[in-house]
């Protein structure tokens, strides 16, 4: 009776452990991997860390959220999580990525620079990170001064200094690793092609490559969008395919004309392409500029109007939006017209 009974106590404790047994990042990872939707993969994620005490494993769980968010344009939520992760000191949770704090930080300015929080990303950069000694962050220090830099320009004039210091840092051989995103910069601010033509050349696999060619499309964020450009950069027209519903292999469109089709491919697009309603043209902090633009379109035909947004950095954003129109074709007609312009809820 007495082993029965010992052998119970014991299957229960066994049990009982297993019940409460502390998440671990990499479990988290798995099972956040196996839910029906991104959404619901979020939420779990954001549910298991209070339930984590052990900081290397909450730390890692707080990267995981944060990668993901990035992935899916939530730009603030992962500068928010990317920091948490960089606010712990804490090994490496085993069976996930590594990334040291100074990374972290990193990761973070980039994101506040993504959705135009240039007054974080700078008090990221002065942070302690600044007295890195690795080569590579020091890089992005520089780097993403620059895009700060850009991000507060409100027109082409306040464009000359970062530019003329990105141009100089194609020069320095300890800013190698970065010289594909600067090339890029230049390319896409300036619209020069002997950046563009640089990059296909010196960096032919890169990501950046992939976006002059056309393979790859330029995320619709503030940064990049909505800086002032001294000329306009020229993707090229792609080189992926995609197989639609029933199998049909059609050429995908050029990234700069993403969300549509071009009027020569319309009826391969599958059936399942999203529809949108109205298109954002342009985001400013001033709202003189966002008026100009605004009717600067309504002189071409476009029925535009402007709404605002607040950011969590506290500043009101002036936003420039046409409505789609019912042929579903106005994309195509701002393009046409010269207006760089995104899909919006």
């Amino acid at each position: 009776m007495k082993k029965i009974f010992i052998v119970v106590f014991s299957i229960i404790m066994a049990t009982s452990a297993a019940l409460f047994a502390e998440p671990k990042a990499k479990d988290i990872a798995t099972q956040a991997g196996k839910l029906d939707s991104v959404d619901e993969s979020l939420e779990y994620i954001k549910e298991q860390i209070p339930k984590i005490s052990v900081a290397a494993e909450k730390r890692a769980t707080y990267i995981l959220l944060a990668s993901l968010q990035e992935q899916l344009n939530f730009y603030d939520d992962a500068r928010k999580n990317y920091a948490n992760a960089a606010g712990i000191t804490a090994g490496h949770a085993e069976g996930m990525p590594k990334k040291t704090n100074e990374q972290l930080v990193i990761d973070a300015v980039r994101c506040a620079l993504c959705c135009g929080d240039y007054k974080t990303a700078d008090s990221y950069l002065n942070s302690a990170v600044r007295n890195s000694s690795d080569e590579k962050i020091i890089s992005y220090i520089k780097l993403y001064a620059q895009w700060s830099a850009l991000c507060r320009a409100d027109n082409v004039s306040q464009l000359n200094e970062p530019l003329e210091l990105l141009k100089a840092y194609l020069n320095v051989n300890s800013m190698k690793s970065v010289h594909p995103v600067i090339l890029l910069t230049l390319w896409y601010v300036t619209g020069q092609d002997s950046y563009s033509s640089q990059l296909l050349k010196d960096f032919s696999d890169s990501t950046e490559a992939g976006i002059v060619r056309g393979d790859i499309q330029l995320l619709p964020t503030p940064f990049w969008f909505f800086v002032p450009k001294s000329g306009v950069a020229v993707q090229g027209t792609g080189s992926f395919e995609y197989k639609d519903e029933v199998g049909k292999v059609s050429k995908t469109e050029s990234a700069a004309d993403s969300g549509t089709a071009s009027k020569n491919e319309a009826s391969e697009v599958p059936v399942s392409a999203p529809k949108f309603k109205k298109w954002q043209l342009g985001l400013f902090r001033t709202e003189n500029n966002a008026k100009y633009l605004s009717e600067e379109l309504k002189s071409k035909g476009f029925e535009s109007y402007i709404t605002t947004e607040t950011r969590a950095s506290g500043t009101t954003y002036y936003i420039v939006i046409v409505n789609e129109d019912k042929n579903g074709t106005i994309s195509d007609r701002l393009r046409s017209a010269g207006y760089d312009c995104y899909p919006v809820d």
